[in-house]
């Protein structure tokens, strides 16, 4: 299994088995890799019984795409998944930039 498609999920909540079960894997990896990858925490009930959003499910796919399709180690993996948001809050800031500047050159066109 490679990226999952978080749109085509349903449920609020899956369980360790559900994710497990998604991308062939085992529930002792998913845990794992929570201990691992500080961004994989999944909420837990009163009996500690996990529960994954499907934000915390499309983290768990990005995890398994760098290390189990494209082979990264974990330390690997862990410094694509930073590299990859610093680049998502680059990409955030030069789109306010550019919003910002759009926005200044229609108020401008306005005035001629």
């Amino acid at each position: 299994m490679n990226m999952i498609d978080i749109s085509s999920l349903t449920k609020l909540y899956y369980t360790i088995g559900e994710v497990a079960e998604m991308f062939d894997v085992s529930t002792s990896l998913i845990r794992y890799w929570e201990g691992e990858f500080s961004n994989l925490r999944p909420m837990k009930n009163r009996k500690g019984d996990r529960r994954f959003t499907k934000e915390q499910i499309q983290e768990v796919s990005l995890i398994y795409d760098l290390v189990k399709v494209k082979g990264y180690t974990l330390e690997g993996a862990k410094n694509a998944l930073i590299e990859e948001r610093h680049a998502d809050k680059r990409k955030k800031a030069l789109l306010k930039q550019l919003m910002t500047l759009r926005k200044g050159l229609l108020d401008l066109r306005e005035r001629l």
